[in-house]
């Protein structure tokens, strides 16, 4: 029974293929039900790099959802690294969307926070379709993953509709002190991610006619009062250092908007970081507590 169910929700929501991009509808790939779950990978634009799962339990109830935005020096990594931890919130409850964007090599910032800005737009357009509350929603990303939603939840006046936090695991809040760090250190993650800060920023350093870009990828520089409350998680000794969400967290407290900092012993970086014992059931705390 409940296969078919899924079945007819599916069936009920499927576009034809090369019609849908055109009109600003999600492209369906596929469909598949797990257990009391339905799948289904969407085009959310143009690029191949456009693209999200989406997990939702069609039970004709909302859900709050998680929007997940995986890491890899924005030039590399794939949303298919995130499943066990879409997983683990589809498994709390929520509507899930793991999203993959255009990566460095294939477009210079913004487009990773206009990608998910879009996909975003997508997934509220199309709320029942998924079975998701469209507004009560949290986004939540890893490394350079975590920068990009953290510039989401800065942009403009702080006011994207249904959006209540934002969590960043190993974040990089400031790329321009991640290219000062990186000019300075022997540390080849340092240095790797000044390069890959470079690379996002259209291979132009923060000087003459690329200030502009830097500045718009610089996090701290966007806090406004109506910003959605933020949490983030570092490493004691990571490459990304605790400090680039202190700077945030200032900027933001000078304008009341709340952000919680906290830090685990060791170098661990983005998800083996939020694999350590206690941080994932803290995240999803902290999630739940801006959800209800």
């Amino acid at each position: 029974m409940r296969a078919a169910v899924i079945a007819g929700v599916l069936a009920a929501v499927s576009l034809v293929p090369g019609t849908a991009l055109a009109s600003k509808d999600p492209a369906p790939s596929y469909g598949d039900a797990l257990g009391n779950t339905a799948m289904e990978t969407i085009s959310y634009g143009p690029s191949r790099s456009q693209a999200m799962d989406v997990w939702w339990t069609p039970d004709y109830s909302k859900h709050p959802a998680v929007f997940l935005i995986h890491g890899g020096w924005w030039s590399s990594g794939d949303k298919k690294y995130m499943t066990e931890v879409t997983r683990s919130y589809v498994e709390l409850g929520y509507t899930v969307f793991n999203l993959n964007y255009r990566l460095s090599g294939e477009a210079a910032w913004p487009a990773q926070r206009t990608d998910t800005f879009d996909a975003i737009a997508t997934a509220r357009r199309h709320a029942d379709r998924w079975n998701f509350d469209p507004t009560n929603y949290v986004i939540v990303g890893f490394s350079a993953g975590g920068h990009i939603a953290a510039a989401v939840g800065t942009y403009g006046d702080g006011t994207l509709p249904g959006l209540k936090g934002v969590v960043g695991v190993s974040p990089v809040i400031s790329p321009l002190r991640a290219y000062t760090d990186g000019a300075a250190s022997t540390d080849p993650n340092r240095v790797k991610l000044r390069d890959a800060a470079i690379k996002l920023a259209g291979g132009c350093e923060p000087k003459g006619k690329c200030s502009r870009v830097w500045a718009s990828m610089e996090v701290p520089w966007h806090a406004s009062k109506r910003d959605a409350p933020m949490l983030t998680v570092h490493s004691d000794d990571e490459f990304v250092p605790v400090t680039q969400s202190l700077l945030l967290k200032d900027m933001l407290g000078q304008v009341g908007v709340k952000m919680t900092v906290f830090t685990e012993p060791g170098i661990s970086h983005s998800a083996p970081l939020y694999r350590q014992l206690g941080v994932a059931d803290r995240v999803q705390s902290w999630i739940q507590e801006q959800l209800s």
